[in-house]
């Protein structure tokens, strides 16, 4: 029986290729997306079984709207995905306290919205997952990313902080952690491609693992050793990284 995942930020990057594998699986997709142009090329191969909603994460209202849309065609949804984010790469005397809120609203934001939205719809399914995608730099910091980290940083406490509410309910919550991928949204950081991930490789990882019980989830083995020595050692790695990038600048 095909299972049901509600994704957003799913028309480029990562989220696209979590999408496109989920469904070439055999497995149906709704997507929440300020754009859908590009995930709704794929309609012509998977017509029956993905949906799109123009919606925007950070309102409350819009991402309502949407789930109660999704609900309407499809009574249960397995997995749900935060994957929408903004990212904006300055130093804290050059990044605006509008930037900060917009990429807040967005990131953390979102994941409260999208949950407040599902959750009811699980508890009364009595089952489901919900998943929040983090990032490496919200455990460790990073230089020039501060909005991004800090907004990263929260949805990894509000992902703890569900999973104890909802213990008895049969929702569960994890954590995405994909490695530093080959992006647009990663593009301005001054690190060769070559030490980026490939976004389709990530975005099958992260799905061929999705359903695992585990808290964090990861593509690859490799990358929960790093995560877990980002856990273990979150600012001795912070620094590590930032040395790496200097020297990579140079």
């Amino acid at each position: 029986m095909s299972k049901i995942i509600l994704i957003s930020g799913a028309n480029k990057g990562i989220g696209y290729y979590m999408a496109k594998e989920w469904l070439s699986q055999g497995n149906i997709v709704v997507v929440l997306d300020l754009f859908c142009d590009e995930i709704d090329k794929l309609k012509s191969e998977y017509s029956e079984r993905l949906i799109t909603f123009i919606c925007d994460v950070s309102k409350e209202r819009e991402v309502s709207s949407s789930v109660v849309k999704a609900i309407q065609v499809y009574p249960h949804i397995d997995i749900v995905v935060h994957n929408a984010c903004q990212c904006v790469f300055k130093d804290i005397m050059t990044y605006t306290i509008e930037e900060y809120k917009a990429v807040w609203e967005v990131n953390f934001l979102g994941a409260v919205n999208l949950t407040k939205a599902m959750l009811p719809y699980m508890k009364n399914q009595k089952y489901g997952r919900i998943c929040f995608t983090s990032s490496g730099v919200g455990v460790t910091g990073f230089k020039n990313i501060s909005g991004y980290a800090a907004s990263k940083g929260a949805i990894e406490a509000f992902a703890r902080c569900m999973l104890l509410e909802n213990l008895e309910t049969g929702v569960s919550f994890h954590i995405l952690h994909p490695p530093l991928t080959n992006t647009e949204s990663a593009s301005p950081l001054p690190i060769p491609k070559e030490f980026k991930a490939d976004a389709v490789k990530v975005g099958k990882g992260l799905i061929r693992n999705i359903q695992k019980k585990r808290f964090v989830i990861v593509p690859t083995l490799f990358d929960r050793l790093s995560v877990c020595m980002s856990y273990r050692f979150p600012l001795f790695t912070g620094k590590l990284l930032v040395k790496m990038t200097n020297k990579a600048e140079e």
